[in-house]
């Protein structure tokens, strides 16, 4: 396979108009007041709790509840409620999948990430023959669905080098998604004709002034443009879309609860699409932030938990970024789909294995060791079950 893709630039068909967002979250998001959010929810009372947990059909005001102080002394309730209705809903399968990083290279000032530009780091983006290289390691240990990750570069690894890399390795996987710098409609639209199924594109948090401080520099700094992301995804067809806020930047029940009122704003205006929730806690970096705002292990089960009940047909993530005891545990009470050995480096897997993460993984146990401790609890571990280019 040629290296041609680093001696001469890749070129995109000429771009077409920008396209008019028919429909926009910001119009929804506009109407809500943090603080107040945050109020309500630190306001529900255990009465709130038990109404919630008492329904079969939850509101986001029940969702307040879930996620609320006075919830704590249910979790247990929820954590029953919330693997009930998941095994309903999904049965005992669970997902594997396993993100594969392309680029470390960004134009991005991000206080949380590895890759930020204004940390002193050796950038990397993988050529063919080491593309094809990662890929045939994670193939030889039964990976079929993968997420493939980029900083945000648009010179060196924009759409062109994305679809590209999507074309290369299409045949090789039934599931490909991405996570990379928001595109516009015209944009998603190629890459879906050319392979990708999923996105994923996390708001970080939903605090307009904690995210700018977060994001002084590049692209990604401008909040509006990254907050209607998913509406440029649901306008170009793409099968699913993936949310999510990074817990520790600010506090987490609030940004959870933006994360829900985002979700239930694109199932009634996307009803076609599929959606998925990822629970990323701040792991620490090359110049790592401190989380302002603790998530603890039994918050994030309540906020698990909290989206099931909200939720019984939306898909729930978790990485390596979480322990192992943790991960082993919380499997059985909502999540649909888990990674594992994730490489969060440039060639992590074979061609650079010393290059620098993105962030530190914490279960840094082998796919066959999860896949294992999955089947001794009951599940089927899932590698395919959907395929776009089933002709290719």
């Amino acid at each position: 396979m040629s290296n041609l893709l680093h001696r001469v630039p890749l070129k995109s068909p000429s771009p077409k108009p920008k396209a008019i967002l028919k429909n926009s979250f910001k119009t929804v998001f506009d109407t809500y007041s943090w603080d107040q959010v945050a109020t309500d929810i630190y306001a529900k009372t255990q009465e709130d709790v038990l109404r919630a947990l008492s329904k079969p059909k939850r509101d986001l005001e029940d969702f307040k509840a879930l996620l609320s102080p006075s919830a704590d002394a249910f979790l247990e309730q929820m954590a029953l409620q919330s693997a009930s209705l998941t095994k309903k809903r999904f049965g005992n399968t669970m997902q594997m999948y396993a993100p594969m990083y392309l680029s470390n290279e960004c134009q991005n000032i991000c206080t949380y990430c590895g890759f930020s530009m204004t940390n002193k780091i050796a950038r990397r983006t993988l050529s063919d023959e080491e593309i094809l290289k990662e890929v045939a390691h994670l193939k030889s240990v039964g990976y079929d669905h993968i997420l493939l990750v980029t900083g945000e570069a648009n010179k060196t690894v924009g759409v062109p080098y994305i679809d590209h890399a999507v074309t290369l390795i299409r045949t090789h996987f039934s599931n490909i998604s991405i996570e990379v710098q928001p595109l516009e409609i015209s944009e998603y639209e190629q890459l879906s004709q050319s392979g990708v199924y999923a996105v994923l594109v996390y708001q970080e948090t939903y605090h307009k002034d904690e995210y700018k401080k977060h994001h002084p520099k590049g692209k990604k700094s401008n909040f509006y443009y990254r907050l209607e992301t998913p509406d440029r995804l649901g306008q170009a067809g793409i099968h699913k879309i993936g949310l999510g806020a990074l817990f520790g930047l600010e506090d987490w029940r609030t940004d959870s609860f933006f994360t829900a009122l985002h979700l239930k704003y694109l199932q009634k205006t996307y009803w076609k699409t599929k959606y998925s929730i990822s629970f990323p806690r701040l792991r620490p970096h090359s110049g790592g932030l401190e989380p302002k705002v603790e998530m603890t292990d039994r918050h994030l089960v309540q906020t698990i938990c909290a989206f099931r009940l909200l939720d019984e047909d939306v898909e729930l993530s978790l990485s390596t970024r979480e322990h192992p005891i943790f991960r082993d545990h919380v499997v059985k009470l909502g999540i649909t789909s888990i990674s594992a050995a994730s490489k969060t480096n440039p060639g992590g897997y074979v061609v650079d294995p010393q290059s620098l993460e993105q962030f530190e993984i914490s279960d840094e146990r082998s796919t066959k060791e999860i896949s294992e401790m999955l089947q001794k609890q009951g599940f089927e571990v899932v590698w395919k079950d959907w395929e776009k280019f089933n002709n290719i």
